[in-house]
């Protein structure tokens, strides 16, 4: 966990300038008289636009303020765009025929069906826009947490003396945290391909989408036609979409585990003393060599490094089973397959935005490494017992490959064989249906602890009358 969430750590003064929103105005040479009042005028605008908001938005992240400072930073970088052509409609239709095809090539290589009802073109704006609420399940327990932390370090004397400020001391944070997440989801915005790269499922349910504008500048220097690039991407968001849509445990076990990971986010507040003693108010400079110490970084308990364990597996299988099916689908169709598969590999392992931003607003790293040892096994289970048993696996998760599995593919695969006798009459389309049926059951039966009235209970009770009886 290298990177602390929500600005435990101080912005890196070397990128200070580009998280300013951009000016469309002329600009003028820094340290100048002219452009030290114009910096101030900024500042002072915008301290006013955010106090302005701050009753606007409740809870631990002002999440209006995050849009319209991602949008803000969008507006002048070409964010409208779709790219591949001068009309709008170009990108629209791009994007519509390479998935088109896409799916298409997917059919003969997986047993799941498409999972995208519609195939949408996204702008830089629309993938805020879309995704937002996502990233607000994902970023709330960590933004609860850590500004529950920093007010359970006040002393009782300073809760009482300050009152009703503390509501606007949490407004204040909710202002901050929103104004990170609004940056991070604009840098991200600007150079995410599809709906699908973060690895979680960000936008709407079966909706497949792709950003043109973005892929058309990372086609820039592959030496391959963008038709190309375009249908390769088309066909990892289709494979990421038939996953999503027919596992049905799938989508609701990544978010929850995230979820449980932030929850179990804590801070040293015995660390704000050390702090206080090592911080000289008259320079500031200490202060920054303070915050940078690392003392109010959180701590990862065994029980978050059991949630990010499990994560990072469930994360890695679902990359090396897109990356094997999508080769499998594509492979022989398009000469530079191989070259951007490899080409995406890299952007993962590297460290991209999407690991970047996901580090910086939920508080965890991700470990791109296990998607190759997820994309063996998955390829060596399809190459020994056939595509239909190697896509049965994701029928429950109790039949999933576990951490292990990963270090010795060989194993599983294995066992799998010897274990190929009890499940080789099973239909893995109805299993998935027969899970999510369960789900959804489950799901409609939790809140009646009240009402009791679910046919089961109903059963139950009469049973238990008769035995009475």
């Amino acid at each position: 966990m290298s990177n602390p969430p929500f600005g435990f750590g101080l912005p890196d003064p070397d990128k200070g300038r580009e998280n300013e929103p951009s000016d469309s105005g002329g600009q003028q040479p820094p340290g100048s008289g002219g452009d030290a009042f114009q910096q101030l005028g900024q500042m002072l605008s915008q301290l006013g636009q955010m106090l302005s908001q701050a009753g606007t938005s409740s809870g631990p992240v002002n999440y209006d303020l995050a849009k319209q400072i991602a949008l803000q930073r969008l507006a002048g970088t070409g964010g409208s765009s779709l790219g591949f052509g001068t009309g709008d409609q170009s990108g629209d239709t791009a994007v519509r025929d390479a998935a088109h095809l896409a799916e298409l090539w997917l059919d003969e290589a997986t047993i799941l069906p498409a999972g995208a009802t519609t195939t949408v073109a996204w702008t830089a704006k629309d993938w805020v826009e879309k995704t937002l609420p996502t990233w607000q399940r994902l970023c709330d327990p960590v933004a609860k947490q850590v500004s529950g932390a920093w007010m359970q370090a006040l002393p009782e004397e300073a809760k009482q003396a300050a009152g009703p400020l503390l509501s606007m001391v949490g407004q204040m944070g909710g202002m901050a945290f929103g104004s990170q997440l609004g940056n991070a989801m604009a840098e991200l915005a600007s150079e995410v391909l599809t709906s699908t790269e973060v690895g979680l499922p960000l936008g709407p349910a079966t909706t497949s989408a792709l950003l043109p504008a973005n892929i058309e500048k990372f086609t820039e220097g592959l030496e391959r036609p963008g038709s190309e690039v375009m249908v390769f991407l088309a066909a990892r968001e289709a494979a990421h979409q038939r996953l999503f849509a027919h596992v049905p445990w799938l989508r609701q076990r990544l978010l929850a585990t995230v979820e449980e990971f932030a929850h179990g986010i804590t801070v040293d507040t015995s660390a704000l003393e050390q702090l206080a003693g090592q911080v000289d108010p008259s320079n500031p400079a200490s202060i920054e060599q303070a915050m940078s110490s690392g003392l109010l970084e959180p701590q990862t308990t065994p029980e978050q490094q059991v949630a990010l364990n499990r994560l990072e597996t469930m994360l890695a299988l679902v990359e090396g089973w897109v990356d094997v099916v999508v080769a499998e689908a594509v492979g022989d169709r398009l000469p530079g397959a191989d070259a951007l598969r490899e080409t995406l590999r890299r952007r993962r392992a590297t460290g991209g935005p999407a690991e970047q931003t996901f580090a910086t607003l939920v508080g965890l790293e991700l470990r791109p490494r296990r998607m190759r040892a997820a994309s063996a096994l998955w390829k060596l289970v399809g190459d020994q017992h056939g595509i239909d048993k190697r896509d049965h696996l994701w029928s429950h998760p109790d039949l999933m490959p576990r951490a292990e599995d990963l270090d010795d593919p060989m194993d599983f695969a294995e066992r799998l064989g010897r274990a190929g006798d009890a499940t080789d009459d099973m239909d893995p389309i109805a299993e998935l249906e027969r899970t999510r049926k369960a789900e959804e059951q489950a799901k409609s039966e939790e809140p009646g602890e009240d009402s009791g009235s679910s046919e089961g209970d109903k059963g139950d009770d009469q049973g238990e009358s008769g035995t009475k009886g």
